[in-house]
């Protein structure tokens, strides 16, 4: 089944691009070659490309102005400066997690070396901050205090992902945590950044975050999913890629932390020194099945995005919240 990207993500990107480019145009020029491959803007010699990210996270912060019945245009610096961050952090994660791929072609890392992909990162980082200060509404400050703040969760979710890679055992509690910091922070962060420069009330504010704390704890249940089973042509990782690596996503810690014959044989698959065969990584595969873990991820799933819905019609929000909806759906049916 094809999944129709939704119009909102497309109006997102061109609605922020000219912010972003001027923003990194701000940038010494070695290290503005590096964000200008990342952002998918020029190829690795620096001619002119066109590979943009799905820029989720600045549609949910355009959708939350609207919804909220506010002036759009305020919050477009917001947007620009939340997909800022998430940059950050993607050219910080490629490196430490040691990717080599993102968006059908090699990570920056991998380029430009491991020290100006670094710095690219600081640098998106301090430009968010300028960027969201940049806007007209009143309520500029709050939102970036809640964008800082916001960070601080990131970097703690990405510390305990790191710190997972070391140990044996991972707690189910802890992993759900380190998601809710590493993913979902952000993606709740852009949909109260929306409201708050739109001049939405507290009430509204903090239900359209939890609509995106929700809506990113589903997304990363997803994203888990595809990691494992998803379609090489579409998410461009090979097939059981994060099983392979052997990756501590959700599934794989529901499963480790099961009672039974299936959970045990993947506690051993995980904890011996050598790598995976194909072989056993196809038997971790089977394994999850077996224990259940692909079915609670995906049934899971669509609890969180119930929740999501929820909190969203208890926001009383004055505006229209179709967008949110559509977004919402296009999170639980994508392929990439």
């Amino acid at each position: 089944m094809t999944v129709t990207m939704p119009s909102a993500l497309s109006t997102a990107r061109e609605s922020i691009d000219s912010h972003l480019r001027r923003a990194v145009g701000r940038l010494d020029p070695d290290t503005r070659r590096v964000s200008e491959y990342h952002f998918g803007w020029v190829d690795a010699d620096g001619a002119e490309d066109s590979r943009p990210g799905k820029a989720l996270r600045p549609a949910l912060v355009l959708l939350s102005a609207r919804a909220v019945n506010g002036v759009e245009h305020r919050a477009s610096h917001g947007a620009a400066a939340v997909e800022l961050v998430h940059n950050f952090s993607l050219l910080h994660d490629d490196l430490m997690d040691g990717d080599i791929s993102r968006r059908h072609r090699p990570t920056a890392w991998t380029v430009f070396g491991r020290s100006a992909a670094l710095l690219a990162g600081d640098a998106l980082l301090g430009l968010a901050n300028d960027v969201m200060l940049e806007t007209d509404s009143p309520r500029a400050l709050w939102a970036a205090r809640e964008l800082a703040g916001t960070v601080r969760e990131l970097i703690a979710g990405q510390a305990a992902d790191l710190d997972f890679e070391q140990r044996a055992e991972v707690g189910f509690d802890e992993c759900l945590r380190m998601v809710a910091g590493k993913t979902a922070a952000l993606i709740a962060c852009s949909c109260s950044v929306g409201a708050l420069l739109a001049g939405a009330p507290e009430h509204t504010v903090r239900r359209l975050r939890g609509f995106g704390f929700e809506l990113g704890m589903a997304f990363q249940l997803v994203d888990d999913l595809l990691g494992i089973w998803g379609d090489p042509g579409e998410t461009g990782k090979p097939v059981l890629s994060d099983l392979r690596s052997r990756k501590k996503s959700m599934p794989v810690v529901h499963a480790l932390n099961s009672d039974g014959e299936a959970g045990r044989r993947l506690r051993e698959l995980y904890r011996q020194p050598e790598q995976l065969t194909e072989h056993q990584v196809e038997q971790a595969a089977e394994l999850l099945r077996v224990a259940g873990s692909e079915d609670w991820t995906r049934n899971e799933t669509e609890r969180r995005l119930a929740v999501a819905h929820r909190q969203l019609r208890e926001a009383d929000c004055q505006g229209t919240t179709e967008g949110l909806t559509e977004l919402a759906d296009f999170v639980l049916r994508r392929k990439q």
